[in-house]
């Protein structure tokens, strides 16, 4: 297998508010874009010419991998204007791709050893796994290693086998799609015609971020598996222990306390006397004022935390300024998205360039959208829109 397609054009509307302003698949997760994470898995693999089709935000990927050659990898870009599914997406880099190829969706987090065995096949295949719950999925039906069918998201699964949306064609698939729009349809199709597909199953890393909390657990995923790296400056006086990475020309001030597994980027300004508990990834350019603790939470770049702020279980998104005492912190909540109605422990979620006045609380399960102003003392809960007021 010498070529993949990377399916990376959808928006993720159930993850607003932090795809309103890139595309799912640019999420970053302990400090890179999810994106890059399967881009390296591939390259990992020896497989470096690569598809990448794009649409909803496409100039945010365009920016950020370029030609790919930072990984080492050739991209070749294709564009699906209206996102309209898997296999509709897949049909526009049918002029590109010619011989076996692999097809991966550019939005979940895959890691080398989750395709190291895949990468090796030569026939049609679906890349399969087991989980605890399969009806958010795909369930994949098989039969002595072959898939017999595959039934989206059912109410009562008959398998705990799901696809992963990985998949081994050849080049003949494509004459398969016809007007389908989804991946699923058209190997179902094929199915009924005879055809046959191999289920392989794996182990390894991969998940899938549908929800604005699966941010949180796909950075504690790969935290888990991080190196400690100290590129910045530590003061006499700080403690830090465990898998800690600090980037380029960052500052951690002394009687700061930082347990790992914990990513703090570049030119950030950290402390004194500030606590960063396991499971926290702290963009580029953050400051975390003084006094101030921090746990299982996603901080973007360009973030500023006033001090004595607390932020348990939480994502605050880029550009957000924060002032003095700020208070998320984690508890039970019953979260709405679209019609599905989720029970999750969880602190606050906050899109980007919002501005917070001081002693602002946020309830658990707060979403705040982009570019919201809060005044100073307010309590927040339930659901800010995008550049929505509190006074």
């Amino acid at each position: 297998m010498k070529k993949a397609v990377i399916l990376a054009a959808g928006e993720g509307q159930r993850l607003r508010p932090f795809t309103v302003t890139k595309p799912k698949a640019m999420l970053s997760i302990a400090g890179k874009p999810i994106l890059q994470y399967v881009a390296e898995a591939l390259a990992q693999n020896g497989i470096r010419e690569i598809i990448i089709v794009v649409g909803y935000h496409r100039e945010q990927v365009f920016d950020y991998l370029g030609t790919g050659e930072q990984l080492g990898i050739n991209i070749t870009y294709v564009t699906q204007e209206r996102q309209l599914g898997t296999a509709h997406a897949l049909a526009q880099a049918k002029n590109v791709v010619d011989g076996g190829f692999l097809i991966l969706p550019g939005d979940n987090l895959i890691d080398a050893d989750t395709i190291a065995q895949f990468v090796t096949t030569h026939s049609n295949a679906v890349l399969v796994k087991t989980v605890e719950d399969p009806s958010r999925y795909g369930v994949v039906l098989t039969d002595n290693g072959l898939v017999k069918s595959i039934i989206e998201k059912p109410r009562e699964a008959e398998s705990n086998i799901i696809n992963t949306g990985i998949y081994s064609f050849t080049p003949d698939f494509f004459d398969c799609i016809g007007d389908r729009l989804d991946i699923p349809d058209v190997l179902n199709n094929m199915l009924a015609k005879g055809k046959s597909f191999q289920a392989q199953e794996t182990e390894g890393t991969w998940l899938d971020v549908v929800y604005p909390w699966d941010i949180i657990k796909l950075n504690n995923a790969v935290l888990r598996h991080s190196t400690a790296r100290l590129g910045g400056t530590v003061e006499a006086g700080a403690f830090v222990k465990g898998m800690v990475v600090v980037g380029k020309d960052t500052f951690i001030r002394s009687n700061s306390y930082i347990l790992g597994p914990v990513v703090i980027g570049e030119n950030c300004d950290i402390g004194p006397n500030v606590c960063i508990l396991p499971s926290t990834s702290i963009g580029n350019n953050v400051v975390i004022s003084p006094f101030s603790v921090l746990e299982n939470s996603v901080i973007g770049n360009d973030v500023n935390i006033g001090p004595a702020s607390v932020v348990q279980d939480s994502v605050i998104d880029e550009g957000c300024v924060i002032k003095g005492h700020f208070s998320a912190c984690s508890g039970e909540a019953e979260l709405r998205v679209n019609d599905e109605y989720h029970l999750v422990n969880i602190g606050a979620m906050l899109g980007a360039g919002c501005r917070l006045g001081n002693s602002v609380v946020a309830q658990p399960g707060v979403i705040v959208g982009n570019h919201c102003q809060i005044q100073a003392m307010k309590l927040i809960g339930g659901k800010l829109p995008d550049r929505g007021c509190v006074f």
